[in-house]
C-alpha cells in the first residue's frame, strides 16, 4: 500500500511540473531565448589577450606581398585585420580557410578600416609570383589582402612564437606541412582581440575551419567582431 502511495506521489509530481514548466520551455524555445555560449553581447567590448597582465599586441612582422612590396605591421595599423597561416599547395584545411575568409573579404572589401593577412608557410615554393595566382584564383576584392612570403626561419618563429599558432614541415601530413586553422583578429592599434569562453577567458583566436559542435561558427563571430572593433 506504502509503495502504491509513493508511485502514485510521483506520478502527481511529474504532471504537476510539466503543467507548470512545459509552457516556459516552448515559450522561451519560440523567442529564441535559449543560452547560446557563443552569442556575441552587443554591449559588451571584445577582450584584450594579456600576459602577466599586459595586453599583448601582434608581434612586429615585415614580409613580400603578392606584389613583391613590403607589408608590415606598421602598415596595418589604423585598421582592423584578420590574419592566417597558411600555404598554397595545402590539399585540406586551408582551402577551407580561406572560402571562409573570402567571406570576410566579400563583406568588408569596400572598408579601408579592414585588411586579411594570410603568410605563407611554405615560402619556398610560395613565391610572390604564385601567390598573386592564388589571389587571383580567389577573385579578391578587397585591395587590403596581403599574401605574404619571406624567409622559412623567420615565418615559423613568428607564427610558433610570435603568435603562438603552430605551423611545422612534417611529412606525414597532407601537403608537408602541418598547422592549426586559426584566425587571429587585431584592432588599430595593433592589439589581440577575442570575445571571452563560458569562464570568462578570452577564446584567443577563431578557427577558421567548420567545427561540428558550435552553435556560431568563427567567421559568423568575426563578422559581428570585425564590425564592432570598426566602429570603436
Amino acid at each position: 500500500m506504502n509503495n502504491n502511495l509513493k508511485y502514485i506521489g510521483l506520478i502527481v509530481i511529474i504532471i504537476l511540473f510539466g503543467i507548470f514548466s512545459l509552457p516556459k520551455i516552448y515559450e522561451r524555445i519560440v523567442n529564441l531565448d535559449i543560452k547560446d555560449s557563443n552569442r556575441l553581447n552587443l554591449n559588451e567590448r571584445l577582450s584584450y589577450l594579456t600576459i602577466f597582465d599586459e595586453k599583448k599586441k601582434a608581434p612586429d612582422f615585415i614580409l613580400t606581398n603578392q606584389d613583391s612590396i613590403m607589408i608590415s605591421n606598421s602598415d596595418m595599423l589604423g585598421k582592423v585585420y584578420v590574419l592566417e597561416f597558411f600555404f598554397t599547395r595545402c590539399p585540406d584545411i586551408c582551402i577551407e580557410m580561406n572560402k571562409n575568409m573570402k567571406l570576410l573579404d566579400d563583406e568588408f572589401a569596400d572598408s579601408n578600416d579592414f585588411g586579411i593577412i594570410s603568410i605563407s608557410i611554405d615560402p619556398d615554393n610560395d613565391t610572390p609570383f604564385i601567390l598573386k595566382e592564388y589571389s587571383e584564383a580567389l577573385d579578391i576584392k578587397s585591395q587590403n589582402w596581403h599574401f605574404l612570403t619571406g624567409e622559412r626561419d623567420y615565418i615559423y618563429d613568428l607564427a610558433n612564437n610570435g603568435f603562438n599558432i603552430y605551423a611545422n614541415q612534417n611529412s606525414n601530413f597532407a601537403g608537408g606541412f602541418e598547422h592549426q586553422g586559426f584566425f587571429a583578429l587585431i584592432d588599430k592599434d595593433g592589439y589581440i582581440r577575442s570575445r571571452k569562453d563560458n569562464f570568462g577567458n578570452p577564446i584567443m583566436y577563431y578557427l577558421g575551419i567548420h567545427d561540428i559542435n558550435a552553435n556560431q561558427q568563427g567567421t559568423q563571430m568575426l563578422t559581428y567582431d570585425i564590425k564592432k572593433l570598426i566602429d570603436e
